[in-house]
């Protein structure tokens, strides 16, 4: 038990530090990186609480994929760091006026929270499965059926994020040749063949 909850409270201690890196780097490519090792460390704390398939699931797709994109993304957008500092000061106000309705609707949460399940049976929260019940089914179960539209509008968000992403990488420099389908498939003939009459023995 000491060992278990040394590790939790170690998980835990750097994945807070990490989530403040991620807003307090100057340098977006670092923002990510301290993301991506959040993304570790949560993973770290699910597999402590036996939720092993959420564990796999945050590190194949959020850290293989969405981090990883996020990284590519800031890379190849070449973000100018002054400009963007110099906005800083007119977008205060509603930044700060989001982070006090966050704080709020934070504090709301964990003053509702139950933490006794005896109160959370009298409350009408639903409990969690029985132990014979492994982790992945009871998942799959109650993702699959009660939540299936939510999560079907999950996978529409991510593929308009990584749609939107590849739009904006997407640049037209000068000088560099590139392939046109519909040009290729719309001509004709006439302008692709050049019937050439040569005379007999003259060579091509």
């Amino acid at each position: 038990m000491i060992i278990q909850a040394l590790a939790f409270y170690l998980f835990a201690a750097m994945t807070i530090a990490a989530a403040v890196m991620v807003i307090a780097a100057r340098n977006p490519v670092h923002s990510v990186l301290f993301l991506i090792l959040a993304f570790f460390n949560s993973a770290a704390l699910f597999v402590l609480m036996g939720a092993e398939f959420l564990a796999m699931i945050l590190v194949v797709v959020y850290v293989g994929a969405v981090a990883v994109l996020f990284l590519f993304v800031v890379m190849m957008l070449d973000i100018d760091l002054v400009e963007i500092r110099a906005g800083f000061l007119q977008y205060l106000p509603m930044g700060g006026l989001i982070g006090i309705i966050l704080l709020i609707e934070l504090l709301l949460v964990l003053g509702a929270w139950i933490a006794v399940p005896e109160m959370a049976a009298v409350a009408g929260v639903p409990l969690p499965p029985p132990d014979q019940v492994p982790n992945t089914r009871a998942l799959g179960a109650v993702l699959y059926t009660k939540y299936v539209y939510l999560f079907q509008a999950s996978g529409l968000i991510l593929l308009v994020a990584m749609v939107g992403a590849i739009v904006l990488t997407l640049r037209r420099r000068e000088g560099v040749r590139r392939q046109s389908v519909a040009a290729q498939i719309g001509r004709s003939r006439e302008d692709s063949v050049e019937i050439k009459k040569v005379p007999s023995r003259s060579g091509a």
